[in-house]
């Protein structure tokens, strides 16, 4: 966020929780900038085990019987109860790794932990207990091959040769993305802007006749580096710096460099152990303000560079309580950065807020607890407003409180309009209201009182994703349409006039060539103007239930499955979940589960407490209430198979990170619920990794599992462990583990851990079908990459076929 008249000598900086989109193109931290002298230094609110899309100029168009006896006696063959429905493994599961005492305490108990020797990633025998698990993973899945060739030839024959994003408008120049054919990653560009008259022959010599200029192109990066991780990238408002953050080795400790977009030089990079996390210019372009993280990767310090000087960075801010990462609102005086600061309001536990300044106002969004506003329906936000002097920051006026089943999530300020992002029942809302707002207004007031234009979009079902926005005087936002049956669409919403463009919809060959609508306005949305939206609503089915929880709650399950293909009791299916940090589980556009869809599989997403919309859904999924996710997940399960969507043998699950921990301990629950399961970067080892503060993000995280020196929240968090919880002797189902061994949000010995406990304790003809996938040379979010990705996928789709049956 951030935004301000441009007569403004006003920076200010929000220090809040360290990002809003961790988890997670994928789990990269965002930082919103426009271009006035008033800038945000906003990281957003929860930096965690999760992967999600970034939206920096975003890229949207977006089975012999094992023998193999192990040393427990919980093992037995001759008790399982999988062996006709998942054939064991032909192959011998490779040597087991060693053990080692160790003994863990804590509130009085006490246990062994034999593998807590793995989380040495030096140890030469961890490496070679990896290599032996990648050996077998690759033998095990080796009848699989011609599949995986075929499932990869489908994705990559869907992508088009290139994919652009359109230009984006923003002072004289237009910025886009673009992938050349036969590369992997984007190019960021920019090209003068359609000008008139003398501004236009000026801007024709100087840039070369209009010619595109290169910015960053990420394929050379990885050329150089062999890894590639953009974090954030800013464009000064002058337009003659990008500053940019890059991470080349997986660890996501981001260097910092300041590019000179005149002279094409690098004129400024940090170490690589400065850990870098937000971005944000000053409006004269002179300083760059940053945060950094420890060795947790806790936010905690504030420094401004300023640009071409020499000078040494300084810092203007530092948090020094371990127990906290950046969670202070100051506004500081962009011509006194150093000591010109002023602290908008004390700090207090579970209350947050985020500004933007507009016509000498600062715009509050905030769940700050007042007697004149009553949100006895949900712990929300609410909108209020100050004068924008520091004698009067704690003058509040509320203005805007959500009626009761809405609520308020996010703003984005511009000259002559607010955008407002609701969530009602569950689905997203987006609305935009005139500015400025009367200064006399009497609040508070329900946001219809504002004569709101809510932006059209096709279905309820859709997904909403913001553009980049740069530029504060435009009258027209840009978002990313998208939902599982529509691919997705970039689209300009004009504030001013009310209309919207269609600017372009991803091209996926041979379901949406000769489709896409070109600058359709539209004035009004009915039945008629909704076939300008191209979807694929004829060829699959997208429906929405509520399943009634253990408690009696209403959770809602997404489920999705070609209309071609009956499902009557026998289709194969998968059931996505998350459930956690708030984050909502990303249902949009993915043409790569038409390999699934088009085999009559069902796709199902579960939005289970922990996860997002309401900030209440949210808490009740958290700490002591985690169990909530769990059991709503298994609900969902046996849903699915109860209304015959999916055959009760034919039904697995995926969990990514933090999902990775929802879908063990379900699978803990209910060994026999899932006949398959994908755990991808898994978070099992929660118990233990939250009992060490040393580790990355772990004091971070006691805010959603729970603070282990607290005895109640430790029993909660041992309760829900996957990997403390693991059933000895029980059958379980084949499961496909991936780990990343330079991955610093969850270690790779968690999923390492986990299989070899598994492996060790439950069911030998069952667990010889576990397998553990570590990619030694990438991160929590793998390599990506627009080919690289179909050919992990290809594997989680072929292992799943394996084992549910094509």
């Amino acid at each position: 966020m951030g935004s301000a008249l441009s007569n403004s000598h006003t920076t200010y900086f929000t220090v809040l929780d360290p990002f809003i989109k961790k988890p997670d193109p994928i789990g990269k931290w965002q930082l919103e900038f426009l271009p006035t002298n008033s800038t945000t230094l906003a990281p957003p609110p929860k930096w965690r085990r999760t992967m999600l899309r970034a939206k920096n100029f975003p890229f949207s168009l977006r089975s012999l019987h094992s023998l193999f006896l192990t040393s427990s006696s919980f093992a037995s063959s001759s008790q399982c109860k999988r062996t006709s429905l998942n054939p064991p493994s032909l192959h011998h599961p490779p040597e087991p790794p060693k053990k080692v005492p160790h003994t863990v305490s804590a509130h009085g108990r006490s246990w062994d932990d034999p593998y807590h020797w793995m989380r040495n990633t030096d140890d030469q025998d961890l490496l070679h207990y990896l290599k032996r698990e990648n050996d077998y993973a690759e033998a095990y899945m080796a009848d699989t091959c011609g599949l995986r060739r075929r499932l990869i030839a489908e994705m990559k024959g869907r992508m088009p040769a290139t994919v652009a994003t359109p230009p984006e408008p923003w002072g004289t120049w237009e910025y886009f993305q673009y992938i050349p054919e036969g590369k992997e990653y984007p190019v960021l560009c920019r090209k003068p802007r359609v000008q008139t008259g003398l501004v236009k022959t000026a801007l024709n010599y100087i840039y070369a006749l209009g010619k595109e200029q290169i910015l960053l192109d990420w394929n050379q990066v990885a050329e150089k580096y062999g890894y590639v991780h953009i974090g954030s990238c800013r464009i000064s408002p002058d337009h003659k710096f990008l500053a940019y953050t890059l991470d080349s080795s997986g660890s996501e400790f981001f260097s910092l460099h300041i590019k000179c977009l005149q002279t094409n030089r690098i004129v400024y990079s940090s170490s690589t152990d400065k850990g870098v996390v937000s971005l944000a210019w000053t409006g004269d372009s002179r300083f760059l303000g940053y945060t950094i993280c420890d060795q947790t990767q806790r936010p905690y310090q504030v420094f401004f560079h300023k640009v071409g000087s020499g000078e040494e960075d300084f810092v203007i801010f530092t948090e020094h309580d371990r127990k906290l990462h950046l969670r202070k609102v100051y506004i500081i005086d962009s011509a006194n950065l150093r000591t010109g600061k002023s602290r908008v309001r004390k700090r207090v536990t579970g209350v947050q807020y985020f500004l933007e300044h507009h016509d000498g106002y600062f715009y509050i969004l905030t769940n700050y607890p007042t007697e004149s506003v009553e949100l006895a329906h949900n712990d929300g936000y609410y909108l209020a407003r100050c004068i924008a002097e520091g004698s009067t920051l704690n003058k509040w006026e509320v203005l805007l409180v959500p009626e009761e089943g809405t609520i308020l999530q996010d703003m984005d300020m511009f000259h002559d309009h607010l955008v407002i992002f609701l969530h009602k029942e569950g689905l997203p809302l987006f609305c935009s209201i005139d500015m400025p707002i009367d200064p006399n207004i009497q609040g508070p007031k329900k946001v219809e009182e504002f004569d709101p234009w809510f932006f059209p979009v096709p279905t309820t079902l859709c997904n909403v994703t913001p553009g980049s926005n740069h530029d504060f005087m435009s009258p027209v936002y840009r978002a990313v349409v998208s939902s599982p049956v529509m691919p997705d669409l970039t689209v300009d919403y004009d504030m001013k006039k009310r209309e919207i463009s269609i600017l372009q919809q991803d091209n996926v060959k041979g379901i949406t060539e000769n489709s896409n609508p070109t600058s359709t306005h539209l004035k009004k949305l009915d039945s008629k103007n909704l076939k300008t939206w191209k979807d694929l609503s004829e060829k699959f089915h997208c429906e929405r239930r509520l399943v009634t929880s253990h408690d009696g709650v209403s959770v809602p399950l997404t489920i999705l499955f070609s209309g071609s293909k009956d499902i009557n009791n026998g289709a194969a299916g998968i059931l996505h979940g998350y459930g956690a940090y708030g984050e909502v589980l990303d249902k949009s556009w993915c043409a790569d589960r038409l390999s699934l869809l088009d085999r009559g599989w069902v796709m199902a997403f579960a939005d289970v407490r922990g996860g997002g919309g309401d900030p209440s859904w949210h808490q009740a999924g958290t700490k002591t209430n985690k169990m909530n996710s769990i059991y709503d997940f298994a609900e969902c399960a046996k849903y699915l198979v109860r209304e015959g969507f999916v055959h009760q043998n034919r039904l697995g699950a995926i969990g990514v990170s933090a999902g990775g921990l929802l879908v063990g301990a379900t699978i803990n629950l209910h060994p026999h619920l899932f006949s398959a399961a994908i755990l991808k970067v898994p978070f099992l080892d929660i118990s233990n990794t939250m009992l060490d503060p040393s580790l990355p993000l772990t004091i971070l995280d006691y805010d959603e599992f729970g603070d282990p020196k607290v005895k109640t929240e430790f029993e909660a968090i041992r309760s829900v462990s996957p990997y403390d919880n693991l059933s000895p002797g029980s059958c379980y189902p084949p499961v496909l583990v991936t780990a990343s061994f330079h991955d610093s949000r969850v270690g790779v010995w968690e999923a390492a851990k986990w299989v070899a406990k598994a492996r060790d304790i439950t069911c030998t003809s069952c667990s010889s079908s576990i397998i553990l996938k570590t990619n030694m040379t990438s991160g929590h979010f793998g390599q990506g990459g627009r080919y690289l990705q179909c050919e992990d996928t290809a594997l989680e789709y072929a292992f799943l076929i394996k084992a549910l049956g094509e």
